[in-house]
């Protein structure tokens, strides 16, 4: 009889940040990495045979709607946790956009606790920068970080009025949390979930322009700069975005930024015959921008590659185009995305993609998660290179059961992930 608290993992590739090494065994004992070498021997305990398999850290998703508390009908903290185990994450942030707001130390220890309690992930909240995400009153920082938010954030709302923006960004930054900012100038945009361009023309929509993206990037670094502050940009999606970033870290501007999947495989042409599963906010791009994100990515402008998770019933998809949600159910997709898009044509190496993935975003939000040696815990991903998979986002985890990439075939199915220790077997 097998010792259940033991599991081996024999034979796979180990890829971190850094390195890959080559058939190298892990034995797992109860929540931790006990020993990694070659041809361990143990007398009893499971075993997983991951001969031609990638082992990597568990992803961490700086960029994600588990919709708790308020609106659990689309996510819940079960279903938002179960569809990242499914994608290879093992520890989710958790956007402050719920019902109510997380701008409290109420709020934020309901959260943490019911994460605690449900979630089969870690969860980790962001405290909201302003009341009710409406980019007026400031929130009480120091009070939720307390409680335990990771980083203060408006979700994907962002501050139009500059001198509040530099008040709040002033006062955020002496907490010494991550300032994550969305960039959007409603004037331009409001969320209409479609580039402003041919495609949008086309099907007679309104359409955001590139610039509504691209002033507020400008801003954030012109008023970050001048005050010497650390931020952090989310879902990138223009060419020239990626120009101001680049200029900026030259310059020595103390920024971060991140994209996520849909930015570097999908274009406008995606909402072709009103696709309300490609709509999204920022919206999908042209080919020079997913060409000027890669590039981005490769040379280190752009730090984090987020799944950008935003769970929506199929109601609210399955509507009106301008009346239909912003959104993708992206956990379960956005490592699978990423390997055939970036790391299978050569654009990253698989130590890019954990870089991105998880090593960054551990180090961001300061988890002290995506190690992978002796006495660390046992979060990790097992996943077969070279498999063949059709997305049918009818069988999600997720509450959200759609996807832009549905009937596409990706590369990169996922075998196993550990959460703490825990096996949960997936597609064997």
């Amino acid at each position: 009889m097998s010792n259940t608290n033991l599991t081996l993992i024999r034979k796979g590739t180990i890829i971190t940040h850094d390195k890959t090494i080559y058939d190298m065994d892990i034995l797992i004992e109860n929540d931790k990495i006990i020993e990694v070498d070659i041809n361990i021997n143990v007398d009893q305990c499971d075993v997983i045979e991951a001969e031609g398999l990638y082992i990597i850290p568990g992803l961490i998703d700086m960029h994600c709607e588990l919709c708790e508390p308020g609106y659990d009908f689309r996510e819940s903290f079960d279903t938002g946790g179960q569809a990242a185990i499914a994608g290879g994450f093992t520890a989710l942030t958790c956007n402050p956009m719920t019902n109510p707001v997380i701008d409290n130390k109420t709020v934020v220890e309901y959260v943490v606790n019911k994460g605690l309690n449900i979630s089969p992930v870690a969860i980790y909240p962001y405290g909201a920068l302003t009341k009710g995400n409406k980019g007026e009153d400031m929130t009480e920082i120091g009070g939720m970080q307390l409680k335990g938010i990771v980083a203060v954030s408006d979700g994907d709302i962002s501050i139009q009025d500059s001198k509040t923006l530099k008040r709040v960004l002033q006062y955020a930054s002496m907490f010494e949390l991550p300032i994550i900012l969305h960039c959007e100038d409603h004037s331009l945009s409001k969320a209409y979930g479609v580039n402003d361009g041919y495609i949008a023309t086309q099907l007679g929509l309104e359409g955001s322009m590139a610039a509504s993206e691209t002033l507020m990037v400008a801003k954030y670094i012109a008023i970050a700069e001048e005050l010497k502050i650390r931020i952090h940009l989310t879902h990138i999606s223009t060419k020239e975005s990626v120009e101001l970033i680049r200029a900026a870290k030259k310059r020595g501007v103390r920024m971060t930024s991140e994209t996520s999947p849909q930015y570097f495989s999908l274009t406008e042409e995606a909402i072709s015959g009103y696709n309300t599963y490609a709509k999204v906010n920022p919206p999908l791009r042209q080919d020079a921008d997913v060409k000027a994100i890669i590039k981005g990515l490769q040379d280190g402008t752009i730090d984090v590659i987020s799944s950008d998770h935003q769970p929506h019933n199929i109601d609210s998809k399955a509507i009106e185009f301008s009346l239909a949600s912003n959104g993708i159910s992206a956990l379960e997709t956005a490592l699978s995305v990423t390997y055939t898009y970036l790391v299978k044509p050569g654009y990253l190496t698989m130590e890019q993609l954990v870089e991105k993935m998880s090593h960054k975003p551990s180090h961001l939000l300061s988890l002290n998660k995506s190690f992978f040696g002796v006495g660390h815990l046992a979060d990790l991903a097992i996943f077969d290179p070279e498999s063949d998979f059709v997305v049918d986002a009818t069988q999600f985890k997720s509450k959200a059961k759609h996807s832009p990439y549905h009937g596409m075939t990706l590369k990169g199915l996922m075998k196993y992930t550990f959460v703490e220790g825990k096996k949960y077997s997936l597609n064997i």
